[in-house]
């Protein structure tokens, strides 16, 4: 029976990791700014929804990239403006445009709920040529609040007028996942890098490796 399937944007559908290689970055440095870039992105998120603050994700990316540049050194900030550029279109990972297509195939309404502004994942859906395997692009600015709050969540069953039951979520931040099993979502956990369990008081339906599974 045909469903509704809602994707995490970043680190899910999109490589978070990629902006370095496609700048010509490697190396344990290079690897290291990119993960603090990463947690300092989404920290900020974190605590400005906690003191009651919003700043758009494009900002906070910006912040975050000077942060991680400022902590890292060996890698030269002259190169700042390239990796915000290749951040803006970051690529997908192969196997989510065979899942999307997949799901689409099966006759399912598939979603993207993210934290990042509507300019940041249009660029990011055009450059992986995504945007006809999707029904609905949802960003967390129209309620000028960040994930996990459950006011995000609502935003898929408002749009798609259905209730939390049908609605399949599906994330490789297991804190998302968390989130989205709270909100009532049957909740798929993508655990790319083979992390241990968090949360158990709101464990996922289901743990996928990657997202072909869901192509099969």
């Amino acid at each position: 029976m045909p469903g509704i399937f809602v994707f995490d944007a970043y680190g899910t559908l999109f490589d978070v990791h990629a902006a370095i290689a496609r700048c010509g970055l490697s190396g344990a440095e290079a690897a290291r700014m990119s993960e603090i870039w990463r947690s300092k992105q989404l920290e900020y998120t974190w605590t400005l929804t906690l003191a009651g603050h919003y700043a758009d994700f494009w900002v906070l990316t910006e912040r975050a990239l000077d942060f991680a540049l400022a902590r890292v050194p060996a890698v030269d900030g002259k190169i700042k403006q390239k990796l915000m550029d290749a951040y803006y279109k970051l690529d997908a990972f192969p196997d989510a445009r065979a899942a999307l297509k997949a799901l689409k195939a099966k006759g399912h309404r598939t979603g993207i709920l993210s934290n990042g502004s509507p300019e940041m994942l249009r660029g990011a859906v055009e450059a992986a040529g995504i945007g006809g395997t999707l029904d609905a692009v949802l960003s967390v600015d129209s309620v000028k609040m960040f994930k996990p709050r459950p006011e995000v969540y609502r935003l898929v069953t408002q749009h798609f007028d259905c209730a939390p039951a049908d609605v399949t979520f599906v994330s490789s931040n297991r804190w998302d996942v968390m989130a989205g099993t709270s909100a009532g979502f049957d909740s798929i956990w993508v655990n790319r890098g083979r992390m241990p369990d968090e949360y158990r008081d709101f464990p996922p339906t289901r743990v996928l490796g990657d997202l072909s599974a869901l192509a099969a």
